[in-house]
């Protein structure tokens, strides 16, 4: 298993100020210690304590506009990530066999645990260039179109299928629209209900609207604690309702978009624990409660007759927006 290392750059959120001022506060008495031998033990204990008392108090009540920002937070675990971490002997695939390869999804067969499976997942990128060429992890029709190619072959050979997702929505470009954008998500979405192999779904950080669906029709979905999954962005929300994008953490309130929420609304079947202070603070943790929760839930659906799980996956999703007055 790779090892991941937690986030160490210099990227701060808002709300983490006074966080951020107790980890100089630490480092800074550490560094004194060491250039003049004083014992600040039980001073630099006192602060840690303090710190961790505070990582509580504000992780504890986040708004929903500042779940977005820890899901958007760039030492965030990926799904590069995840794969390296959880993954063993993977290899990937390329290529739609129409248009091209879309580096905005990652398709390969890997082992988790005891079991070989698909992963498919949005790959933001980890630079600046490789950013650029994921396009923040917006996919293309391309894109949605391998997804499914390689769904199919897992059918054929009856590996399960894992998918991670991350992603502010799918690439609204004129190109991407002209090669049909709209009808390939239609149609991933149409040929996952019928898929005769277990399909479960993560959403690992942002899940935005069709984008985000292209790869999320499942038998079991679960989110990530400070993740969000949405039908729309916070901006893209208050730009419709409001004209500006200042309204965002009000349209954020509204979206219902956390994970407490979609659970609540029954969007989702599990929140899945994050770290004290998100996943960019312990990626390892994040990875081993991932790992869990997909060779638990892979071992169950397995003991399932494949005309009965199609049949369980169809009424989830009819269930879906059920209500009563």
């Amino acid at each position: 298993m790779t090892t991941l290392n937690a986030y160490t750059g210099t990227y701060e959120l808002e709300f983490e100020r006074p966080l951020v001022a107790l980890e100089r506060q630490v480092t800074e008495l550490e560094a004194h210690a060491g250039d003049t031998g004083m014992d600040i033990a039980d001073e630099i204990k006192k602060l840690r304590q303090n710190h961790t008392t505070l990582l509580k108090k504000l992780y504890g009540g986040l708004s929903a506009w500042n779940t977005v920002k820890v899901a958007r937070h760039p030492g965030r675990p990926q799904v590069s990530d995840y794969i390296q971490a959880v993954v063993k002997d993977f290899c990937e695939l390329h290529g739609d066999r129409a248009f091209g390869d879309d580096p905005a999804i990652i398709c390969g067969f890997g082992r988790i645990g005891p079991y070989k499976c698909l992963i498919v997942g949005h790959h933001k990128g980890k630079d600046t260039k490789q950013r650029i060429a994921c396009h923040f992890g917006c996919a293309h029709p391309e894109g949605y179109r391998k997804a499914l190619r390689c769904m199919r072959l897992a059918q054929k050979y009856g590996l399960p299928i894992v998918t991670l997702i991350d992603t502010p929505g799918a690439y609204p470009g004129v190109g991407a629209e002209e090669r049909g954008q709209a009808e390939a998500i239609a149609v991933n979405l149409r040929e996952m209900s019928r898929l005769k192999v277990p399909i479960i779904s993560v959403v690992i950080g942002e899940g935005g609207s069709g984008g985000a669906l292209g790869i999320a029709v499942a038998d079991r979905v679960a989110m990530f604690q400070y993740a969000w999954y949405s039908v729309i962005s916070p901006e893209g929300c208050a730009a419709i309702l409001w004209k500006t994008g200042e309204q965002a953490p009000d349209a954020a309130e509204a979206l219902k978009l956390t994970a407490a929420d979609n659970l609540k609304l029954g969007t989702v079947d599990e929140v899945i624990e994050e770290p004290l202070g998100g996943a960019h603070r312990n990626p390892m943790l994040a990875a081993d409660r991932l790992e869990k929760w997909i060779i638990q839930n892979v071992r169950e659906l397995k003991r399932f007759k494949i005309e009965n799980l199609v049949q369980k996956r169809y009424d989830r999703l009819r269930h879906l927006g059920e209500f009563k007055e």
